[in-house]
């Protein structure tokens, strides 16, 4: 029986090696379900709901991400693109605070520069992503 940690990181390692979103969802309800409490885990499942085109879920996974850990900026970012692909107010708000953390530290910058370059490898035409990084980031 792995524990939730070693399931955690298998998610992750599958994750980097491509596979798909719609096949780790489950991996990572099952270990949010387990561990309803752990962000990263939040944060990961919120990005794979929107990277599978399943923006409410990725908008309730965002939500329970950010309340977790409210200065992960990828969690943020997971709830401004959840935000504006919903149709919900707030996305001007998110930006400001998530221009704060990431200009703050360069690590978290480059992280975060990383993470939407992965997006869009995944998903090229990922209109809301590319809103928040030129917001982010072409200002």
């Amino acid at each position: 029986m792995q524990t939730l940690e070693t399931q955690f990181e298998e998610g992750i390692s599958r994750y980097k090696e491509g596979e798909s979103a719609e096949v780790l969802l489950p991996i990572f309800k099952d270990i949010c379900a387990q561990a309803p409490k752990n962000s990263a885990a939040q944060t990961c499942l919120a990005w794979l709901y929107l990277l599978a085109d399943k923006p409410n879920a990725g908008y309730k996974a965002a939500q329970r991400a950010v309340k977790l850990a409210p200065k992960d900026p990828q969690a943020r970012i997971n709830l401004a693109i959840a935000l504006l692909e919903t149709g919900k107010s707030g996305v001007r708000d998110q930006i400001d605070l998530i221009s704060q953390m990431v200009f703050a530290v360069d690590e978290l910058k480059a992280e975060v520069q990383e993470n939407f370059e992965e997006g869009l490898r995944r998903k090229p035409d990922w209109k809301s992503l590319k809103r928040v990084q030129k917001w982010l980031f072409d200002s």
